[in-house]
């Protein structure tokens, strides 16, 4: 799909693309906070290699130049590697970039606000941080949401931690029906006590993008969650 694909054929790919996103294990996000412009293609490249089953920019502070700019590297690798290219915010930038979706948190208006402007065609996520916002975003319509943060992380100064103890219900009451991404603090050490607790997807960052080696970091969570999850 392009930029100058038709709202038809958007709503076609549809399908495909929540395919896609039912299949993701680890949604991988290409921070700017973490690495530079000048080196996200070559995290994205990695990421992708490693498996990663969607794949977000993520540029919270940056000009809107600059994340046109990294968004038009990172969508063709994503479209050759058949991951959903999301966009952090900007729904209007989505748009224009014909990304695969915007994901959108908690203050950043109702998913029919969103839907208007990126079209029927693309995927919408939400940030929730309670079992109440994950279940209103369920019937508010979102294809997926986030969960979290499960842990303190410096991707959310500020926001306090949920913790684990919701996990089981939400993915029952909510995961259940549409995609769930724990998020927050998840590294190669929290883990297994996130999947233990029932988790199914999740969301890592800095783990992956510090790591010496992204492609084989990735590998590894996704490795681990398959044999967690498989238990």
């Amino acid at each position: 799909m392009n930029s100058s694909a038709s709202p038809g054929s958007a709503r076609e790919d549809l399908p495909r693309l929540k395919a896609q996103l039912h299949s993701a294990i680890l949604y991988a996000i290409v921070d700017l906070g973490y690495v530079t412009p000048e080196n996200a293609a070559s995290a994205c490249r990695a990421l992708l290699a490693g498996g990663a089953g969607i794949l977000q920019l993520r540029a919270k502070g940056r000009d809107l130049a600059t994340i046109e700019l990294v968004a038009r590297e990172l969508i063709p690798l994503c479209r050759e590697a058949c991951v959903p290219f999301i966009l952090n915010d900007f729904p209007e930038l989505a748009a224009k970039l014909d990304a695969d979706g915007v994901h959108i948190g908690q203050d950043d208006g109702p998913l029919a606000a969103a839907r208007a402007i990126v079209g029927e065609g693309k995927l919408i996520g939400r940030s929730t941080h309670s079992l109440e916002q994950a279940e209103a975003a369920l019937a508010e319509g979102f294809d997926y949401i986030g969960f979290g943060p499960l842990f303190p992380t410096g991707t959310k100064p500020g926001r306090p931690a949920i913790g684990l103890e919701q996990i089981a219900e939400m993915e029952q009451r909510v995961g259940s029906k549409i995609p769930a991404f724990c998020i927050g603090g998840i590294n190669f050490e929290t883990l297994p006590v996130v999947l233990d607790a029932g988790a199914r997807r999740v969301v890592i960052v800095s783990e992956l993008l510090k790591s010496e080696d992204v492609e084989a970091a990735t590998r590894r969570v996704i490795a681990d969650c398959g044999l967690r999850i498989a238990d």
